[in-house]
């Protein structure tokens, strides 16, 4: 087991310690409500009786739950003092995991970058032997046109915002199984995987600008409000409007050719957004966590291959299905009007021009 899957047991083991604590405390709760009635109830007895005998024992009752209230309560701080301390305990084992990942993306980073000075090198090679020996010309040509058809780069963008006070998502393992299924494609070294966690809305901007990404993938939670959650500067959610995402489209979308949104009813944000972008998924209704993992890493893998947007889509719903989850119904792909998704390539040969889609004439 690697260390960052250790890492992982751990934060599910503490999330899991956590949820029987609060179990527990609200047990305790429940038993001071009681509680409490039962004191109510027996001290207006207490008021009403004119027999000494009921009074006295009366008293004695009101005193047996008073105990009991005070054990309750000292049960309720103790499982507040606990769960505190797997709080933290499960703070420092995130911490881990983020360190973990951020060691592999740079690793990633740095092999990326081995790779385009190795091919620099290799270029710069062709050229000294063109000017050094005129007899190899021909096949240096054809080396050339070699290296040039390998595939372009394009980035993919990675936008996660798991907020503390929403229900918790394993958008974490779908990011590595994207990664893994994108690095077991033809054309691997064309797809640069680039994720961002915790995403406020100040982010989305900025890794655009920095990234100049061709895909934007959005994981996280949405509303059926057709908003999408963010985070604010407590890492709590922060709701994002339909418009306020079509507004970012369009203030951004000059090399952007694909939104992916892997969030709870978001197809109406996708359909919006192919105003300012050829193509966009989004989810009808609600997704769960295997659903959404599966059917994003086969989409990216099936894109690694130089599949049509339709294609990798299709593929993707067919493994949703293959693996018996029935939720192959709920992603939905969208593109701009006039486009055929089918034509649609996100990965194309270096060297080929990239032709602008012709609108599908209708007569």
């Amino acid at each position: 087991m690697s260390l960052i899957d250790s890492y992982r047991r751990n934060v599910t083991r503490k999330r899991e310690e956590i949820t029987r604590l609060q179990q527990g405390k609200a047990k305790e709760q429940a038993k001071i409500a009681s509680l409490s009635g039962k004191i109510n109830s027996a001290s207006q007895a207490l008021s009403r009786t004119s027999s000494a005998n009921t009074a006295k024992s009366k008293v004695r009752e009101i005193e047996r739950y008073q105990k009991d209230l005070a054990a309750a309560e000292k049960k309720i701080a103790d499982f507040d003092n606990k769960i505190s301390r797997k709080h933290k305990e499960l703070s420092d084992e995130q911490k881990k995991v983020s360190r973990e990942e951020e060691k592999g993306n740079k690793k990633i980073q740095r092999e990326s970058q081995r790779q385009a000075k190795a091919y620099q090198s290799r270029m710069k090679q062709m050229n000294r032997t063109l000017d050094k020996h005129e007899g190899f010309h021909k096949s240096t040509i054809a080396t050339l046109k070699m290296l040039q058809s390998l595939p372009e780069k394009i980035v993919v963008l990675f936008l996660a915002s798991n907020p503390a006070d929403a229900q918790q998502l394993r958008l974490d393992e779908e990011a590595r199984s994207i990664t893994d299924m994108i690095r077991k494609a033809k054309h691997r070294d064309s797809v640069s995987f680039e994720s961002r966690w915790a995403v406020q809305p100040m982010d989305v901007l900025q890794a655009i600008n920095e990234l100049n990404p061709t895909i934007i993938h959005f994981s996280g939670h949405g509303s059926d409000s057709d908003e999408i959650v963010f985070q604010d500067t407590n890492g709590n959610a922060k709701l994002v409007s339909k418009e306020a995402i079509v507004q970012t489209m369009m203030a951004s979308s000059c090399n952007i050719r694909l939104v992916f949104f892997n969030t709870c009813y978001s197809y109406k944000k996708a359909q919006a957004v192919t105003h300012h972008v050829e193509a966009a998924i989004g989810m009808n209704t609600s997704i769960g966590d295997d659903a959404a993992r599966v059917f994003s890493s086969q989409f990216y893998s099936a894109i690694g291959f130089g599949l049509s947007v339709k294609k990798a889509f299709e593929q993707a719903k067919a493994l949703v299905m293959m693996e018996g989850l029935n939720e192959e119904e709920t992603p939905e792909l969208f593109v701009q009007e006039g486009l055929d998704s089918d034509e649609l390539v996100i990965v194309r040969p270096e060297g080929l021009e990239q032709q602008p889609l012709q609108p599908t004439m209708k007569y």
